[in-house]
């Protein structure tokens, strides 16, 4: 008689276990990305849960490879690169279930056709959220303690500070500040939280978050103009749509106290460069800019050498070893397709007039 410990782990079922569902899968992105985006042990676990088409991956759909692919793929695993998914190629695709996106926004390449073909549509955009969330906490604390003009001028007279270095900074230090937070975006969420590690006030400007929530996420709510003319610190995270472009316009930047340091790693649209620039020259307001418009600014422009003013290029973002971040994300939500569940991160047609 068969003992308890040596019955077979599905005893009792009359069958074996099902295998896992492998979805057929294209990869659809620049190809020097690939070993970025999908590490060795992201690649692995890529190839465990899905049947590649293609080796590597693809960034056009002309060649007789990329056309047998499309015709036969179920999801499509996009990231930086991809073309533009239009109703054509969609209509090339007529198995196409899902398009799961190990990047960003969606938005520059998807059609909106695509969720009236009940397509589903995931976004690595969480993932991308946390470098650029630690970039602005990162400048918010270097920003208050006025690093970069106190940096600037030691690099330059080689002497140590004085008191009356410090006494020329508007103000100095990080406690008790009152922090303005532009978009409770996924990004802006992020750096709420980690704001968290700091003794500041944080308040809040977005027209989609009621009271309730702005309760949950530890902030007040208020209106675009009372947070400009309040904030010690204004940090932009909203999406670039056509109401939010020069949101930061030339009425609002004077709002801003003397002393205000402005980061924007957001899109340079939102903030009136022509106007910002003139209180960046006199000194009365400080800035990290991780974009601008134009982007990036022209030669012999004043911003470049101001030293109240820090410029990074467009880096905030994912880059280096990051990036796979993207990839696992990915790889997960691809998962959750292939076990039938739900993405954990979605993007709705509703959602593309307000999301980055």
């Amino acid at each position: 008689m068969r003992t308890t410990e040596e019955a077979p782990a599905h005893a009792g079922t009359g069958r074996a276990e099902t295998p896992p569902r492998r979805p057929r899968t294209v990869l659809v992105m620049s190809p020097g990305l690939l070993d970025d985006v999908f590490p060795p042990s992201v690649r692995a676990r890529l190839e465990e849960s899905a049947e590649l088409l293609t080796p590597a991956a693809i960034s056009e759909f002309e060649s007789p490879e990329a056309g047998v692919a499309l015709a036969s793929a179920e999801v499509m695993l996009t990231g930086w690169g991809c073309p533009p998914l239009d109703a054509a190629l969609l209509d090339r695709a007529p198995g196409l279930r899902a398009v799961i996106h190990a990047a960003g926004t969606v938005k520059t390449f998807l059609s909106p056709t695509a969720f009236d073909r009940g397509i589903v549509v995931s976004s690595a955009a969480a993932a991308n959220a946390l470098p650029v969330a630690e970039y602005t906490l990162a400048a918010i604390i270097m920003g208050a303690k006025r690093v970069f003009p106190l940096a600037d001028q030691f690099r330059t007279r080689r002497t140590h500070r004085t008191g009356a270095d410090l006494d020329r900074q508007h103000w100095l230090g990080t406690h008790g500040l009152t922090i303005g937070v532009i978009g409770a975006s996924r990004i802006g969420r992020r750096v709420i939280e980690l704001l968290r590690i700091l003794d500041a006030e944080v308040l809040l400007y977005d027209p989609y978050v009621g009271a309730d929530e702005a309760e949950r996420l530890g902030v007040t709510r208020t209106d675009l103009d009372t947070l400009v003319a309040t904030s010690d610190v204004v940090t932009v995270h909203a999406p670039d749509t056509p109401e939010t472009r020069r949101l930061l316009d030339a009425r609002r930047i004077a709002l801003m106290r003397p002393g205000t340091l402005l980061v924007n790693t957001a899109r340079g649209s939102l903030v009136d460069t022509q106007a910002l620039t003139g209180h960046l020259v006199s000194g009365r307001l400080d800035a990290v800019l991780d974009v601008t418009s134009p982007e990036p600014l022209p030669d012999g422009h004043p911003l470049w050498d101001l030293p109240n003013v820090f410029l990074t290029p467009h880096l905030a973002g994912a880059q280096g070893n990051e990036v796979g971040r993207l990839g696992a994300l990915a790889v997960d939500e691809l998962v959750r397709y292939a076990q039938g569940a739900p993405f954990a991160h979605p993007v709705h047609r509703a959602d593309l007039g307000r999301i980055a």
